[in-house]
């Protein structure tokens, strides 16, 4: 392969990266304001099971897509993606449970705990190497989103169990999206299509339990008007590109990376909230979420230049192996000579 198409291929990978990323901003950010609306006006509240239909909508759109040959449908082992789609369910509804059992400061918390136990988790288990740059990048990502977004803290036993479950599922979850694509060599819609049935079926059995817990009413008694349906079914067409890019991204990048990115929508909710819905806004939610921006600028930056020292070892390595590759091929002719010679010598005596 020539330099030419290696550098065409990684322009169009960091292409699909961008895309991937921006998708993914722009689709939860989307949804995040439809789903507030949805429940803070309209009096819809049961997040657990809208994630359930959200799946499911996304599995009918995927099979449809896959049916009209948008692209292949490819077995992974049944097992595997069971378990996979049953830990994602799971961590799911933990998350909204920790939400309801704690005070929304603890719960941003542990939303922001997810990234260093990420981090210490790549570096047991997979052996991955993080430069004290980027650390130091997330710590002050993590510093800004503190100080915009987590207020009181207010612990209880119960509360703290169940949000160390949620970190500890939704980051086994994350990693294994990643893991799995790259080690099966599957794409993300792939193993998306395959999991997202049995994610949805977790959550659609436990949804409605879980919200009748934190919400004492019943999902099934809700009146729906035309307006609540509405914005269901906008929360469940925007939820087929939140759940597709998620997917992308983590395969396209990193846990850690889609973690960062995480927090930027928080920050960008956050702005929406105040210039759209007109929410409360301090001048400390500003200087967080300035700090958290310069804090993923940084990350970003020193991931592009560790990327940059990666690519350039990895073409310095392929250049020497090319050259000791061509090493014996240079001296082939000069053998097959030596041997002509010889055997014209042999043959003339």
């Amino acid at each position: 392969m020539s330099d030419f198409s290696k550098m065409g291929e990684m322009s169009s990978f960091q292409l699909g990266v961008i895309g991937a990323l921006f998708l993914s901003v722009a689709s939860s950010v989307s949804i995040v304001i439809c789903n507030k609306a949805l429940m803070s006006n309209l009096g819809f509240p049961f997040a657990t099971t809208l994630t359930s239909w959200h799946l499911i909508v996304t599995f009918c759109t995927l099979h449809a897509a896959q049916r009209f040959h948008f692209f292949d449908a490819k077995a992974i082992d049944m097992k595997t993606v069971m378990l996979f789609g049953i830990l994602n369910g799971v961590s799911i509804g933990l998350l909204n449970l920790s939400l309801g059992f704690n005070s929304i400061g603890f719960y941003q918390m542990t939303k922001l705990a997810i990234i260093p136990f990420t981090v210490l988790l790549e570096t047991l288990f997979l052996k991955k190497q993080f430069s004290q740059k980027i650390k130091l990048s997330l710590l002050v990502l993590l510093g800004g989103v503190g100080i915009a977004s987590v207020t009181d803290l207010q612990l209880n036993f119960v509360g703290t169990i169940l949000s160390l479950l949620a970190i500890v599922t939704t980051c086994v979850g994350q990693i294994l999206t990643n893991t799995i694509q790259k080690r099966l060599n599957v794409s993300s819609t792939q193993l998306l299509y395959q999991s997202a049935p049995f994610q949805a079926a977790i959550l659609f059995v436990s949804g409605p339990f879980v919200d009748h817990f934190l919400t004492k009413k019943n999902v099934f008694a809700h009146k729906y008007s035309s307006i609540v349906l509405a914005f269901i079914i906008l929360s469940c067409i925007i939820s087929v590109s939140v759940n597709f890019s998620t997917f992308m991204v983590i395969g396209k990048t990193s846990p850690v990376t889609y973690q960062v990115l995480g927090h930027l929508k928080t920050c960008l909710v956050l702005a929406f909230g105040y210039t759209l819905l007109h929410d409360p806004f301090t001048i400390r939610n500003i200087i967080g979420i300035l700090v958290a921006i310069i804090g993923m600028g940084l990350y970003s930056y020193f991931c592009v230049q560790d990327n940059k020292k990666k690519q350039s070892v990895d073409l310095s390595l392929a250049s020497q192996m090319k050259d000791k590759d061509s090493t014996p091929l240079l001296g082939m002719p000069d053998k097959e000579g030596h041997e002509a010679k010889k055997s014209t010598k042999v043959s003339l005596v």
